[in-house]
């Protein structure tokens, strides 16, 4: 799957809408194949990045975890600590 596509559920404070649309977009880009489509293809593009967001934001308010929520903070340190150890 795209590494450009993060994990969104369980994180104090929530995601974003903005940050859902980014993965949604990541998302119809990679299944796609189009980094920008062209003028033809532009509105099922969107309509697609549209009802993906729509999807993804229902999924997120529907799940449910006992464990405790993530700190982004500490998370973005644990992926940049594991990034330097493999491309060192």
């Amino acid at each position: 799957m795209c590494r450009n596509i993060k994990t969104l559920f369980n994180f104090e404070p929530p995601a974003t809408t903005d940050e859902i649309q980014a993965s949604a977009l990541q998302f119809v880009r990679k299944l796609s194949g189009f980094n920008k489509p062209s003028q033809g293809n532009a509105a099922a593009f969107e309509l697609a990045v549209a009802e993906v967001s729509a999807a993804a934001r229902k999924l997120l308010a529907s799940l449910h975890t006992a464990a405790p929520a993530r700190d982004r903070d500490v998370e973005a340190e644990k992926a940049r600590e594991r990034a330097r150890e493999r491309f060192a």
